[in-house]
């Protein structure tokens, strides 16, 4: 995959609880061509910054700590905001039904992992 292979996304929405991972993945977009990346540590920053902005893709994080990121998944899905998992767990075992199919990597992820996340998504967008 090449940064064009993920032009059409330009701001990206990072739920991460781990500020060094959010950093990561957001250094990982900027070199895939993402413009804008804005990084929420929990739901409710998700939330205030996806009320203020509109994002072509968000990254979410599962476990968030106290809290999963799946409530927001589905708030997302309402606005029609595409996104995709990050994930540390194994394949759909915490997921529920309506959200397994979704796109998702696992940590410790690459930029090779995330560029494929990315323009599958792009393919679904076009």
């Amino acid at each position: 995959m090449t940064p064009s292979d993920v032009a059409p996304i330009k701001r990206i929405l990072v739920l991460e609880d781990n500020f060094i991972i959010a950093m990561e993945a957001e250094d990982i977009l900027r070199s895939l061509g993402v413009e804008h990346v804005e990084i929420a540590t929990n739901a409710q920053q998700a939330r205030q910054l996806a009320g203020e902005h509109a994002f072509d893709f968000a990254l979410l994080d599962v476990n968030l700590g106290s809290e999963t990121s799946f409530a927001f998944a589905d708030e997302l899905s309402a606005r029609g905001t595409p996104f995709g998992f990050v994930t540390g767990y194994g394949e759909s075992a915490v997921f529920p039904p309506a959200l397994r199919s979704l796109p998702r990597i696992t940590k410790p992820f690459n930029e090779d992992m995330m560029a494929t996340l990315l323009a599958a998504v792009s393919a679904n967008r076009r």
